[in-house]
């Protein structure tokens, strides 16, 4: 049999960040990853620039006790870090025989952060940068803010370092075969009984989307793909609302309720905006919104987050290869 070499992207040496959010590993973590997170200008504006770190200061005293009784009940802290450091290894294998990368981490609100990824990326002596977001569906809460913060860190470090961005990839085709996958596997618990599934996603003020933020576009594009591939239509709805704003219809306890209305039984939940299991899906799915349906005679069981699903780090490579070779 012959074989041929594997496609290789040249002798220059490719830096990937893998960009994510992040999160609390420790009880102690929970309050400075709230300052953090609240002050970010691009996910919430308190008040006057001069004023953002001290209301996010306030915010984060008063919510870091009952966030850190929520991480207790999944272990006490947030796997994501895990989680992203078990995909950035895979995708460092994944890539190793298509030329000379080096993968890494840059989380926006906790550790590690931007600045070590660059560092990191400096320290190996790469020729150029990919920035590869975690999130399928482009917000600029999400990956806006993340992009930002990395153009800032490389401005700073090594200006003339030639960067390419990839900002979004909501139908990725090995994504959508990953998420098919976890989606038959969910079914099959249910032996044969009729399951509505339910698309859950972070929320997001309904003002970012009139703005332009492509979030719902990009979350339909998923949807729409996926249905095809599985040939099982779902109803959309959005989790993790906070604050005295307009968020995004239906929460997803109102779909639950609205479900429950209707006469169903068992829910399908996918969490279509996670590639990593974490609070949102470990305790706010798991836990919270199971209860609520069970409290109203539902079975409600989730997929799994996709992790290092080897369809989707496959995906990943998929992307990085095909932006470096278009560069």
């Amino acid at each position: 049999m012959k074989h041929t070499a594997p496609a290789t992207c040249g002798q220059q040496h490719t830096g990937v960040v893998l960009m994510n959010m992040g999160g609390p590993e420790k009880r102690d973590d929970v309050r400075p990853f709230l300052f953090n997170l609240f002050s970010d200008r691009q996910i919430i504006r308190l008040g006057p620039r001069l004023l953002q770190k001290p209301l996010a200061w306030l915010i984060a005293r008063k919510r870091a006790p009952k966030s850190s009784a929520t991480y207790a009940k999944i272990g006490g802290g947030s796997p994501i870090t895990a989680i992203t450091r078990q995909q950035q290894q895979a995708l460092q294998e994944a890539l190793s025989m298509n030329g000379r990368f080096t993968v890494t981490t840059a989380m926006r609100y906790w550790y590690p952060f931007t600045d070590e990824a660059v560092g990191q990326l400096l320290d190996a002596g790469v020729d150029r940068v990919v920035a590869l977001t975690l999130y399928p569906h482009y917000s600029k809460a999400t990956t806006g803010s993340s992009i930002n913060e990395l153009r800032r860190q490389l401005a700073v470090a090594k200006p003339s370092l030639p960067l390419t961005e990839i900002l979004f990839w909501p139908d990725q085709p090995d994504y959508i075969a990953a998420l098919a996958d976890l989606v038959e596997q969910g079914l099959q618990r249910f032996s044969g009984q009729a399951v509505d599934i339910v698309y859950s996603a972070h929320s997001l003020p309904v003002s970012f989307i009139e703005e332009g933020d492509p979030y719902v576009e990009h979350l339909q594009r998923t949807i729409n793909a996926l249905e095809r591939l599985t040939g099982k239509p779902g109803k959309i709805c959005y989790q993790s609302r906070s604050g005295p704003v307009q968020w995004l219809a239906p929460s997803t306890p109102e779909m639950i309720e609205d479900l429950a209305g209707q006469g169903c039984r068992a829910i399908l939940m996918v969490p279509i905006s996670f590639v990593s299991d974490h609070v949102e899906t470990l305790y706010e799915i798991d836990i919270a919104y199971r209860s609520l349906a069970a409290d109203k005679g539902i079975r409600l069981e989730s997929t799994r987050g996709l992790n290092t699903h080897p369809r989707f780090i496959h995906g990943l490579k998929q992307l990085v290869l095909e932006h470096v070779q278009a560069a």
